[in-house]
């Protein structure tokens, strides 16, 4: 699919909320996953295939955090919420961070000014056409929740190992995982993740193979001032995506440095 690059404020909210009625519910309600990258070339890779190692040691990583985090941090012993869980807390895993919110999105790809002379982006994925590709056992525990997206739960009907739920078909597919609310960050974020059925998968190269589900909206360097201005303005800052001290500091920092030609 070709790249979607905006000129302006305006043109970028129409094309972020491009499609977004639905006839059926009588209400606008957007059906993409979106992610807000600082540079335009920047791959959709997981922290577990950045790290290089071999596919056993996803294995290894979380067996011995679940071993070695305190029990409460999960609810429930499922492999969905202490993969949900390691991920939020920084372990190298198979998962990519999404949001249902292009502003959170847009808040991403403004959020380091060290890059503001590069082209951003927001990924958006249809998950709704992405759930098309899954396989049956997947597609049948959606139908009869009547959802769009997983929950740890649903993901547990079809399979309570990562093996298993890689075995669920031949060919790689990806399925988008709402995570339960561990934390003020992950509802605020309005947080979901993608999953993929190998641990070393690549979802561009996955979407490559599918252009019909996804797009890519190209955030000029020359519009990432103006954007990052209104979202303050918006309170999509760090002190309300990042709750607490450390947030409100990041908040602080950037929004008092001043601006470099």
């Amino acid at each position: 699919m070709d790249d979607v690059r905006v000129s302006n404020w305006s043109e970028l909210h129409e094309v972020l909320y491009e499609g977004s009625w639905q006839e059926r519910l009588g209400r606008f309600r957007s059906r993409y996953a979106f992610r807000g990258q600082s540079e335009v070339g920047e791959e959709l890779t997981s922290s577990l295939a950045r790290l290089g190692a071999p596919p056993e040691v996803e294995g290894h990583l979380l067996r011995n955090f679940r071993k070695y985090a305190q029990r409460e941090a999960v609810p429930g012993d499922s492999i969905w919420n202490w993969l949900a869980v390691a991920q939020h807390h920084g372990l190298p895993t198979r998962l990519l961070d999404w949001t249902f919110s292009p502003y959170v999105a847009l808040h991403f790809a403004t959020e380091h000014t060290e890059k503001y002379h590069l082209d951003g982006v927001i990924w958006q994925v249809d998950y709704v056409a992405a759930n098309e590709l899954l396989p049956e056992r997947l597609k049948e525990i959606l139908r009869e929740e009547g959802s769009d997206v997983f929950t740890a739960e649903m993901l547990a009907r079809a399979s309570a190992t990562l093996a298993g739920f890689d075995r669920l078909a031949t060919g790689e597919f990806v399925a988008f995982f709402e995570p339960p609310s561990l934390d003020e960050r992950i509802v605020i974020q309005f947080a979901l993740f993608s999953l993929m059925s190998s641990p070393h998968a690549n979802l561009k190269a996955w979407l490559d193979g599918h252009p019909e589900v996804f797009r890519r909206v190209v955030l000029p360097a020359s519009l990432k001032w103006e954007v990052r201005d209104k979202l303050d303005q918006a309170n999509i800052t760090e002190r309300v995506l990042y709750p607490g001290l450390d947030g409100l500091s990041r908040w602080l920092r950037r929004y008092y440095m001043p601006r470099r030609p």
